[in-house]
């Protein structure tokens, strides 16, 4: 059974620092694509960073510079450092894996980040 459990949100104060972590069970994180995302009050849930398989990351535009997305194949964890937070920045983080057989990715249950101004 596959599991993605996300820790390390908290309240921060704009320009502040912090650290998230994605734990895998069922699943080796080192095979696959993996991502983080986020959906603010309101918005729809939005790409924001991805390492694929082979290592490389990829971020949207509106954290480039400010985030760094990591993972670590002997912990098989993931993990997105936040730099510059913006109260823009603030929502509910989630860990994303690959697609499951039923042709849906597997998704943690999130882990909240608020950033104060």
């Amino acid at each position: 059974q596959v599991q993605l459990v996300e820790s390390g949100g908290d309240v921060v104060q704009a320009g502040g620092s912090l650290g998230l972590s994605c734990a895998a069970s069922g699943l080796t994180v080192g095979l696959y694509a993996m991502a983080w995302y986020r959906q603010a009050p309101g918005k729809e849930r939005e790409l924001v960073a991805e390492i694929t398989s082979g290592g490389l990351p990829n971020y949207a535009e509106s954290v480039k510079g400010r985030f760094t997305i990591s993972r670590d194949n002997a912990k098989n964890a993931v993990y997105l450092h936040m730099n510059s937070l913006k109260p823009e920045d603030t929502a509910i983080y989630y860990c994303r894996g690959p697609y499951s057989s039923s042709g849906r990715p597997y998704w943690g249950r999130g882990t909240q980040v608020t950033v104060s101004s």
